[in-house]
């Protein structure tokens, strides 16, 4: 939200009208002037943020928008049930080779690593709620058991979910009413 809210000062302060900011979308609601689009550039940077007017660059923003929205904010759903080449190229109007060849050059990283990195994410999210089971995790980020998560995770991280969950703890910040 705050990365929202900073997008939409800095539009203001370059005098541009927005409809609704998304995260990685800023739809204007009139034409830009070159000179407003340079000078809201200018200040996106200063902020460590990036101007997308690429078509290439916006396609693959769009892509992980989607995979991201998927795996973190899905209402629960299994993760598993979602075929990512089918859900990404249905919703992005692409291929979905032609998506894959693209998010490769553009992050030089692949589709399926981005999930799994959004994946290992989201079981690092749920595992520090301390609220389910492992297995029950493994379940709600589509993983086939929780060994596969654990091998996944372990990968990903150089941890165990367990190691994972027992370093965090140590870590923990103090509540505000205990400093």
């Amino acid at each position: 939200m705050r990365c929202i809210r900073s997008v939409g000062r800095l539009a203001a302060e370059a005098g541009l009208e927005v409809q609704q900011i998304q995260l990685g979308e800023v739809p204007l609601m009139a034409e830009a002037t070159d000179a407003q689009l340079a000078d809201f550039r200018k200040r996106l940077e200063n902020e460590g943020f990036e101007l997308l007017d690429d078509r290439n660059k916006r396609l693959v923003m769009e892509v992980k928008n989607l995979i991201i929205n998927e795996i973190h904010h899905n209402s629960g759903k299994k993760t598993e049930t979602v075929n990512f080449s089918d859900f990404l190229a249905k919703e992005t109007g692409h291929e979905y080779s032609q998506l894959s060849k693209l998010f490769s050059a553009v992050e030089s990283l692949t589709i399926e690593k981005y999930i799994i990195a959004q994946k290992v994410e989201r079981v690092k999210e749920l595992l520090v709620y301390d609220e389910l089971t492992l297995s029950e995790i493994a379940w709600k980020t589509g993983y086939s058991s929780s060994q596969h998560l654990s091998n996944q995770f372990r990968q990903v991280t150089g941890l165990t979910p367990t190691q994972f969950k027992a370093e965090h703890r140590k870590h923990r910040r103090k509540p505000l009413d205990e400093v």
